[in-house]
């Protein structure tokens, strides 16, 4: 169970797994996610599903490895087992009878953005995305999004691919063109979708993030995710991970993202060569 039947480098520090659970593929909506583990005494990593066969019973998952956990995962090979995988969890998406969709995505959100767009080609809605990332070297899957979109722009932030800047400023060229859509998706780091919120706000468009707080059980019993979304406390596991961009809290997600900041970077410290993908 759980074994893994394909890896890939799509950029540096950018993982692909694919790895066998037949009940999760069978069941899973895009949206969701995964909690895995790399070993039994590892730590339980959430991960937004990528996307699944259901015919190979296997589910795709795309990581950064930046932190212990995520460089464990990373290290595993085809043919290893990961030591658990429980979902699918969260809220399946939501488009509200979109007729015209923009989705953005930036660096690894991209990945979480990649079945939303899958799902809104099926449904045969029009879709145009723009994806960001640092360089060319970062850009991922922008074939297979460029197959299901009416247009991909491209933007880096060095001009190494597409065009040089950041994805606000091909969102804002989009509106300035006349160009209109009844629902944003976004997905990328807190600074980006609060950005992408702050620039569709004024204009009434609905604008919908996926949020990644500090996640512990995945099951809205610990408390860890929980959010400020329109004044209320949401819990990310179990309320999201979609919401209202208009409505959320970024300034409150970015302090609880950067809690355990000085413990993460010890422990990167402690374990700086093969005997962290061990459990050593």
């Amino acid at each position: 169970m759980y074994t893994i039947i394909a890896k890939e480098l799509l950029a540096p520090g950018l993982v692909r797994l694919d790895f066998t659970a037949p009940r999760i593929a069978s069941s899973a909506l895009p949206g969701q996610f995964v909690i895995v583990r790399a070993l039994e005494e590892g730590e339980r990593v959430p991960l937004t599903i990528a996307a699944t066969d259901t015919a190979a019973g296997s589910v795709s998952i795309i990581f950064q490895t930046i932190g212990v956990s995520t460089r464990q995962l990373g290290a595993l090979s085809a043919g290893q087992r990961l030591a658990s995988a429980t979902g699918p969890l969260g809220k399946p998406s939501e488009f509200f009878g979109a007729k015209r969709v923009l989705c953005v995505g930036g660096g690894v959100g991209t990945a979480v953005l990649y079945p939303q767009v899958t799902a809104l080609y099926r449904m045969g809605v029009p879709v145009d995305v723009v994806q960001g990332a640092r360089s060319r070297d970062y850009l991922i899957l922008q074939n297979e999004l460029g197959a299901l979109c009416g247009q991909l722009i491209l933007m880096t932030d060095d001009g190494s691919a597409g065009r040089k800047g950041f994805v606000t400023d091909a969102l804002r060229d989009l509106l300035a063109a006349g160009e209109a859509y009844d629902l944003c998706v976004a997905i990328g780091p807190p600074l980006m979708m609060r950005a992408v919120a702050e620039i569709t706000r004024p204009i009434g468009l609905r604008t919908v993030v996926s949020l990644n707080p500090i996640m512990l059980d995945g099951t809205g019993m610990c408390g860890c995710c929980r959010v400020q979304v329109g004044g209320q406390t949401k819990y990310a596991c179990v309320d999201g991970p979609d919401f209202d961009g208009h409505q959320v809290d970024f300034d409150s997600l970015i302090r609880r993202l950067k809690g355990f900041v000085d413990e993460e970077q010890a422990l990167n410290q402690q374990h700086p060569c093969g005997g962290l993908y061990h459990g050593k």
